[in-house]
């Protein structure tokens, strides 16, 4: 029994009210018996004065003096605890009739309290075994979140949670098929031409080997990037902030990547503000994230177009804009551009090698600085624009 109640919410709700219910009774009664027979005394007497002014005569023809008729207020006269017998009776019937309602309200109270904190355990435990579309009734008062309570404001709070897990567990399992989906790519790849050697359907040709190594190369790729993601995102990295100037990263980076844009005849141009501000920032990450919106606009820039970079200060920050003449992003997809293996053509995104990955980690790196990076773009066949900012310290 006592194990039941330290252990049950409501009965210890329940067992308090009871509590309090009895010592109010205790406090009643022993201040009812203190207070008695003074009220009783000072009642008394103001009937006997009263009585002595409205008929004089008539106490004194009794043959009792003042101080006598005094004496029959005090101690424990007949009259005394006969009232005191009455005033009891009538006080018990009180207390118990009192009693019961308040018994009957406390456990209903307590049942009420912790409905919804029953309602709570077990959904929460149903989310434990997995099931992650449960959710708590929600008060029927929803539509005016200053009226909530904190039990109300709770079920809330849970149901957000319980969404956000059953997001992530959504986000998990299609990882998990994305992943398998694009390593089962080049080693599908890898296993046909290796295959057709053995049987001789391919001649082992520099050629054959070539096409071996690129999807090996695609491979290692992938493998390189999801390490990468699973650093930033776990937070399992430091930055080594410094004075940079970023007019000089995006030349270091143009330099790096020019022979491909000439390859490709793509044509790649710089415009950068005069006496630009240093930014405070990880010279390896912000380069790593040039490198992916570069490679990204040369990816789906056609030959004979053109990637623009443009680097201006605005207000506290520094803005970099990565504007290409591409394909462009019709306008539904530009929500989901950063994340994690999203392609708008996924087809013609495996034929150009992407991984689908580096718009995500480039996004992380940004955000791990305290900036911002964001896609824009008119619709297919027009081009698009990404620009990312990083605070000035």
């Amino acid at each position: 029994m006592l194990r039941w109640i330290r252990t049950t919410l409501w009965a210890k709700l329940f067992l308090s009210y009871l509590i309090v219910i009895l010592v109010s009774v205790l406090v009643l009664l022993v201040a009812a018996g203190l207070a008695l027979p003074g009220a009783f005394n000072r009642h008394l007497l103001g009937m006997d004065e009263m009585m002595g002014k409205m008929m004089p005569g008539m106490m004194q023809g009794m043959g009792l003096r003042y101080g006598e008729r005094l004496g029959l207020l005090g101690g424990r006269t007949p009259l005394f605890l006969s009232f005191r017998g009455a005033f009891l009776d009538a006080l018990g019937l009180s207390l118990l009739a009192s009693f019961a309602v308040a018994l009957a309200a406390s456990l209903l109270i307590s049942r009420r309290l912790t409905a919804p904190l029953h309602a709570l355990r077990q959904v929460s435990q149903r989310i434990a075994a997995g099931h992650y579309s449960e959710r708590v009734k929600l008060p029927s008062n929803l539509s005016e979140p200053e009226n909530l309570d904190e039990l109300g404001l709770l079920a809330v709070n849970f149901n957000q949670m319980a969404e956000q897990l059953e997001q992530t567990e959504a986000m998990r399992r299609q990882l998990i098929g994305d992943v398998a989906h694009e390593l089962r790519t080049p080693l599908t790849a890898i296993k046909g031409s290796m295959e057709g050697l053995i049987d001789g359907v391919l001649p082992a040709e520099p050629e054959t080997f070539q096409q071996i190594y690129r999807e090996a190369d695609r491979l290692q790729r992938l493998v390189l990037d999801l390490e990468e993601l699973s650093r930033v995102e776990g937070g399992a990295y430091s930055l080594k902030r410094k004075l940079i100037s970023m007019e000089a990263l995006i030349n270091s980076v143009v330099q790096r990547l020019k022979w491909q844009f000439e390859e490709k005849g793509v044509r790649l141009t710089v415009n950068a503000t005069e006496n630009l501000p240093l930014a405070k920032a990880d010279e390896d990450r912000i380069g790593q994230v040039l490198i992916n919106l570069l490679g990204n606009a040369l990816q789906y820039t056609p030959e004979g177009g053109e990637v623009r970079i443009a680097v201006t200060k605005q207000y506290k920050e520094i803005q970099v804009m990565v504007q290409d003449t591409g394909i462009g992003i019709p306008p539904e997809h530009l929500d989901k551009i950063f994340t994690r293996f999203y392609r708008v053509d996924k087809s013609r995104s495996r034929a150009h090698g992407g991984s689908g990955i580096g718009l995500t980690i480039a996004k992380h790196w940004v955000e791990a600085h305290g900036g911002r990076i964001w896609a824009q773009s008119e619709g297919e066949g027009k081009g698009s624009v990404f620009t990312f900012t990083l605070p000035l310290y």
